[in-house]
């Protein structure tokens, strides 16, 4: 039986070489399951980064494919799920993008590139086009999020996500910190299971575990 394929999903203005897909590059390859893990770099337009994705699903139609997204990554994952029935984890996902950038229109600068390029109306319009207000089927997407996030309202993904499995985290970051600690429920979850760790309350420095319903 084939091994699930896991396609990382980065952010807005990230590439394959920030933090979180590099540690799970290493960490995969350490596993001695680096085939089982892609990571493209995006492009900026919505649109063309939604066809490349596609194009990477649609090439292994014999694999059980998992998507794990960050930031912008993870609501680029919620219209492929939609669409294709995959599996998707969604870490720090943003739930209403189009909102978010409107406010950052113009010049860009990629974090880990040289890529510089504009952020138009346009960009905007084709995120509303794949925006999925409803979901045909929560428990085919596992929510990591962390209520420190100082970029995104962590509320607004564990309301539209409310009836899938999660992990609420005090504290953190958008970057999601000790993303170490997730990954094995990340790998259970591509077998169907939901297996959430004991997570670090950054806020306190406790030790505490979370349920899949909270």
């Amino acid at each position: 039986m084939p091994q699930p394929l896991f396609i990382y999903i980065h952010g807005f203005n990230s590439s394959p070489d920030s933090y979180k897909a590099r540690f799970f590059v290493d960490w995969m390859s350490a596993a001695g399951r680096a085939e089982q893990l892609i990571v493209p770099a995006l492009p900026h337009w919505p649109a063309n980064a939604i066809a490349l994705l596609e194009q990477l699903i649609e090439a292994h139609p014999e694999r059980a494919i998992v998507l794990v997204g960050s930031s912008l990554g993870g609501y680029y994952s919620t219209w492929l799920t939609e669409k294709y029935g995959v599996r998707a984890v969604l870490i720090n996902p943003a739930v209403r993008p189009y909102e978010l950038l409107a406010e950052m229109l113009g010049e860009q600068d990629n974090y880990y590139s040289d890529e510089q390029y504009e952020l138009t109306a346009e960009h905007l319009d084709q995120l509303l086009a794949i925006d999925c207000p409803r979901l045909k089927d929560p428990a085919r997407y596992l929510l990591l999020t962390q209520a420190g996030d100082e970029t995104l309202d962590y509320r607004q993904a564990v309301e539209k996500f409310k009836d899938s499995p999660m992990l609420v985290q005090q504290g953190g970051c958008h970057g999601f910190d000790q993303f170490e600690s997730v990954i094995p429920a990340i790998l259970a979850f591509a077998e169907g299971r939901v297996e959430l760790p004991a997570v670090t309350d950054l806020t306190a420095g406790e030790i505490r575990t979370e349920t899949s319903d909270e």
